[in-house]
């Protein structure tokens, strides 16, 4: 028979009462630094106690519900969740009487607290609760204050904005071309008007001088 329903309802009885029944004599930390935690990490929490009469370690997740990990006796053994001996991803040793449970590869699912339980005389002892959270991602929204120009990037003259004077300046080159042009080409068609003319005169001329002939 499965007896980790049972349990994990006497740890939750006993949670109920936690603020009166902890005790200083059990204490839970970390022998590395869980401040900083990342996905995929081990998690290794070592539980010391002044007794040598077994623990348990329950995780209580983001929402307070509290789930039983393992229960570890006096003589080092671990019974995991569902009476198993090993779980795929909790490991619990018991060295003198120091408790220890590792989170094989932490994940979302592992985040909360971390209580290390012993039952002494009828009565659950709940040590302080040890945080494990991963860091909290902030994303900073783009600011929309103007138009920066991008440094590294050299702007083409062309897109560049021309000084007033430059601009008055072409606009007069402009003009004093068409004033020149416009009269030199005019007196070229007029030449050119001429000399057809003359041509043609000059043609005509010798086509009737012929005729004066006979």
């Amino acid at each position: 028979m499965d007896t980790a329903p049972a349990l994990l309802l006497l740890l939750t009885l006993g949670f109920c009462e936690y603020r009166h029944r902890a005790t200083p004599d059990i204490k839970v930390r970390s022998p590395k630094d869980i401040t900083q935690l990342r996905v995929g990490q081990r998690l290794e929490l070592e539980c010391q106690t002044g007794r040598d009469s077994g623990a348990f370690w329950i995780h209580q997740d983001k929402s307070g519900t509290l789930h039983f990990i393992v229960f570890i006796n006096s003589m080092s053994r671990a019974t995991f969740e569902g009476n198993e001996r090993t779980s795929p991803r909790f490991e619990a040793s018991k060295h003198d009487k120091i408790y220890r449970l590792v989170v094989k590869s932490f994940t979302p699912r592992d985040e909360g607290k971390y209580f290390c339980v012993m039952n002494l005389n009828q009565m659950l002892f709940f040590s302080p609760g040890q945080p494990a959270f991963l860091p909290v991602i902030t994303t900073v929204a783009p600011t929309t204050s103007g138009t920066t120009p991008k440094r590294g990037i050299t702007e083409s003259p062309n897109n560049q904005t021309a000084h007033p004077e430059t601009r008055t300046e072409e606009k007069l080159n402009f003009f004093c071309h068409i004033f020149i042009w416009i009269p030199l080409a005019a007196a070229c068609l007029l030449l050119l008007i001429a000399l057809l003319i003359t041509i043609v005169l000059c043609q005509r001329k010798a086509h009737h001088n012929p005729l004066q002939m006979h």
